[in-house]
This record gives C-alpha cells, sequence and structure tokens, in this order.
C-alpha cells in the first residue's frame, strides 16, 4: 500500500519550497558591522578577513550610502584607535569629537533614517586591549561600569539610535539605562551582549581593530575572568534575563553557529528581540576555504545565515550582508 501522505511532493520543484518554505532571509534581518579609522580616502581590507574594509570617515559615507540602496537600513560602529590614544581608563572613549562620536554623525548626516548602533567597550580604548580598566592585575568592575555608562551618554549625545556593550561587566546595562534617562535620552536603546562567550573566533575582528589582550606580565591573556565560559548553558539565561531587567531592549549571543541551541534557549525563554552576532573568525573560515575551493562559497553562506534565523535570531550582524542581499535581492 503507498503512503497517503508523501512529503517529498512539497519539494517538487523550487516553487513549490519557496512557497512553503519556514524560514525566510530578508535584507531588514540585517546589522552590518562598519570598521571606522581615521585619515582620508582610506578603504583597507583586513588581512584577515578578505573583502571587508576599514573606512575613514569620507569613504564610510559611500559606504553607507550604498548599503541603504540594498536595503540594509542598521549598522554597527566599531573604531580602531591609534595607539597614542589609548590608556587603561579608555579617556578617549568620553572624547566628544572622537572618531566614534564623529562616524555616528557621519552616518547620520549622509543618511539620517539608517538606524546607528555603537559598540560600547573599552578594549578599542585599552593600551591592554581589555574590556575594562586593570588595577593590581585584575579588570576591575565598577570602576569600568562607570566609564561604559559615560561612553554611552557621549554616544547618544553624538545621535546614536542604540548604544551595544559588549563588555561584559556585571550591572553595566543598568548604569548606561539610569545615564540615558538622567540625561533625557529615552529613546536610546541598549542592545546588550548578554551572552558573549570567550571564544577563539574572535582572532580576525582584534586584527581589525588591534584590539588583543596585550603580553604584558602580571596582565590577563585573555577574557575569561569577564566573558562567558563556553561550556556553560544555564549561565546564558540567567545573563540574559538579568540585562533585560536592566533595561535592555534587544539581547544578543555572540558568537553563531557554535552557539545556536543558546540562541534557541534564549529565544524561548524572553519576550524581547534576539541578536545573533556571526562572528570574524566565522567569516574568515568560510572566505578561506572557499578560496581554496574546496566549500562553495555562496551555498555555504546562505545556508549559515538560514540556520542562525532558523534557531531564533530576529537580529544578524554579519559580515557577509552585503554578499547575502546582492546574491538574494
Amino acid at each position: 500500500m503507498y503512503p497517503l501522505r508523501r512529503n517529498r511532493r512539497l519539494r517538487t520543484n523550487e516553487s513549490i519550497r519557496s512557497l512553503v518554505r519556514e524560514t525566510i532571509i530578508s535584507p531588514k534581518d540585517f546589522l552590518v558591522p562598519l570598521f571606522v579609522v581615521e585619515g582620508k580616502g582610506i578603504k583597507q581590507e583586513i588581512p584577515s578577513m578578505p573583502n571587508y574594509f576599514r573606512f575613514s570617515l569620507d569613504l564610510l559615507e559611500h559606504e553607507v550610502k550604498e548599503l541603504w540602496k540594498l536595503g540594509l537600513k542598521s549598522v554597527l560602529l566599531f573604531v580602531k584607535v591609534p595607539d597614542n590614544l589609548k590608556d587603561n581608563k579608555g579617556t578617549e572613549a568620553l572624547n566628544p569629537n572622537g572618531l566614534m562620536q564623529r562616524a555616528i554623525k557621519t552616518v547620520k548626516n549622509v543618511c539620517p533614517d539608517m538606524l546607528v548602533m555603537t559598540d560600547v567597550a573599552l578594549d578599542p580604548y585599552s593600551s591592554f586591549g581589555h574590556d575594562g580598566i586593570i588595577s593590581d592585575g585584575k579588570i576591575i568592575n565598577d570602576e569600568t561600569v562607570d566609564v561604559l555608562a559615560e561612553m554611552s551618554l557621549s554616544h547618544a549625545q553624538a545621535g546614536a539610535d542604540f548604544v551595544a556593550p559588549s563588555d561584559m561587566m556585571d550591572g553595566r546595562i543598568l548604569a548606561i539605562r539610569e545615564a540615558l534617562e538622567d540625561d533625557g535620552f529615552i529613546d536610546t536603546g541598549i542592545m546588550s551582549y548578554s551572552a558573549k562567550y570567550a571564544s577563539a573566533f574572535y582572532g580576525p575582528f582584534r586584527d581589525a581593530l588591534d584590539s588583543a589582550p596585550a603580553d604584558v606580565k602580571d596582565i590577563p591573556k585573555d577574557k575569561k575572568s569577564y566573558q562567558m565560559d563556553f561550556a556553560n548553558r544555564f549561565e546564558a539565561i540567567k545573563e540574559t534575563e538579568m540585562d533585560i531587567d536592566e533595561g535592555a531592549d534587544i539581547v544578543m549571543v555572540k558568537p553563531g553557529l557554535c552557539y545556536l541551541d543558546i540562541v534557541r534557549e534564549i529565544k524561548n525563554e524572553v519576550d524581547v528581540p534576539v541578536a545573533v552576532y556571526q562572528v570574524s573568525g566565522e567569516y574568515a573560515m568560510l572566505k578561506a576555504a572557499a578560496e581554496k575551493g574546496w566549500l562553495d562559497h555562496d551555498a555555504v553562506m546562505l545556508e549559515q545565515i538560514t540556520a542562525i534565523k532558523r534557531a531564533g535570531a530576529d537580529v544578524i550582524a554579519s559580515y557577509f550582508a552585503k554578499d547575502v542581499v546582492k546574491l538574494l535581492f
């Protein structure tokens, strides 16, 4: 006897497959990371991230216009700070005319409707490459949080729509929320890196910003004392729920592909949008494998992005954003 239901009927051709497809990728899904440097006329490829670039402010304008034309309407800004402006307290992060503050204004001037999110952490500004102030060989939480709150306020004053604290210090969401509210920035959002793991996948990003932890005696060589242990699952839910209680509007899981179980766990537990950061190492691995001819770049890229959204991501921060949109639309 033949089966009355044949599931393959819904896979017969692309027309029916696309009609019943459960997970649809759209340009609206993406948050585009952008790296900004001082100077003029600079579009500098990052060696460990092929076809991804650092932009000076003048060329950042062109990139933002292109993103908008492609339907990509949200960006996440990072800055590469000159070494002479780095110190242990991230002083330059609070400069109202600093590179980040000027980058925010540049994006808003050229494309006022572009949603601008900003990285909030001390590592680009730190002479030690850490996300916090160091004292007696330890990352100091509360003093760091004070600086992060001031930093966030500075970004809001420059025109940022959202601040995105990526540091994993305890209590920083509440401190940032209170600083924004007290200064009248009640509509400025917070996208918290709530479940950010101490991952080996961040290497190319640290190359891009020259923000790796310094190899200095008596200074931590990694970020494991504040970023999460990648063996932990329930801790991610606890961290995320605490950030929401403190005022986070969007929560993030970082990295992406190795943590899709965490994405689904959090999506099932919370009632705010969930973002996923498909990080630099994930990008670089596919680029390298494709260059060797070992993988079909576009096919694997789409499979990865679809998996992230299928797992529950409402927002996908990805270096593949332009590639995906150009391929599909």
